[in-house]
């Protein structure tokens, strides 16, 4: 599919406008966060939470959007996914799908993350790097990997740093953090049997402290029933700056919508999409007018 270098109311950055566009992006990173880089499917929008009204430049757009097709939003600031929903309805009818909700938290207390941690048992686990090798076990201790592919964690374990918790005596994978773009902790996990032996808040901060020696800013994504991982990223000096959402905009065609697909991962060029049966996805409607959601019959992620 080409791609159109102008639209009525966008461009496509030319490379050498790159510099002076990021310093002003950084302005409001995590507020916009990166998005998978896919045409129409999977489209992120950068905006100035209180500088909403500027979004009106994209209902007459038409050359960057294809509106009849399904439009994927990476978890977005919830403003601006309200108003990106009013536009859709009012340009097609259709609907938001497949909500899933998430609190953003950034870290923002440097002093808490040298919080005093109880060593690792050097007899028993290690702290490492992650490789291409521990992928599977990666994805198979994911708890959405039914919608998260494996070519995805194979591109960031490439790219991008993690650490693991493994035992000495069979080598066997305890506990992983892994960053994603911008300073996004992508995720932290422990297997059930290792739990509670404090080897999550250990891969955590280990990799928090990396990813601000890298130049970027720590943050997560946090489900708000996800208690532990609340509790566990408090104490390393994070803070909840706002609320978001992820889902994907549905045209409808004659009274149904079309299916879901959102693109989960791109590999050497190519992207990858998983289809999202329509009962698997959760609802979430607005409880207040402050930008509060509530969530009805969640999906585990």
């Amino acid at each position: 599919m080409e791609l159109a270098p102008e639209g009525k109311n966008f461009v496509i950055v030319k490379e050498h406008e790159l510099p002076a566009l990021m310093k002003e992006l950084e302005k409001y990173f995590p507020h916009s966060l990166k998005p998978d880089n896919r045409t129409n499917e999977s489209v992120g929008i950068f905006c100035p939470p209180d500088r909403l009204e500027r979004m009106e430049l994209i209902k007459d757009e038409d050359i960057l959007f294809d509106w009849h097709s399904p439009i994927y939003m990476n978890f977005t600031h919830v403003g601006i996914m309200y108003k990106m929903e009013e536009i859709f309805r009012e340009k097609v009818k259709g609907k938001l799908d497949g909500h899933i909700y998430g609190d953003i938290y950034v870290h923002e207390c440097p002093a808490e993350l040298d919080l005093a941690l109880e060593p690792l048992a050097a007899d028993e686990v290690i702290m490492k790097p992650l490789c291409i090798d521990d992928v599977k076990d990666i994805h198979d201790l994911y708890p959405a990997r039914d919608i998260e592919c494996l070519e995805l964690f194979e591109k960031l374990v490439r790219q991008l740093p993690g650490f693991g918790v493994f035992t000495n005596l069979d080598n066997e994978l305890a506990a992983w953090s892994l960053q994603s773009y911008y300073g996004g902790m992508f995720s932290m996990q422990t297997k059930p049997k290792f739990r509670r032996k404090g080897y999550g808040i250990q891969v955590a901060q280990s990799l928090t402290k990396l990813v601000i020696q890298r130049g970027y800013i720590p943050f997560v994504v946090i489900r708000p029933e996800n208690d532990a991982s609340r509790g566990l990223y408090m104490k390393l000096g994070f803070r909840k700056a706002f609320e978001s959402v992820r889902g994907t905009f549905l045209p409808f065609v004659g009274e149904d919508p079309l299916p879901v697909k959102s693109a989960m991962g791109v590999e050497n060029g190519t992207s990858t999409e998983v289809e999202i049966p329509l009962e698997k996805q959760n609802a979430l409607t607005r409880a207040d007018t402050n930008g509060t959601l509530s969530e009805k019959e969640p999906v585990e992620c």
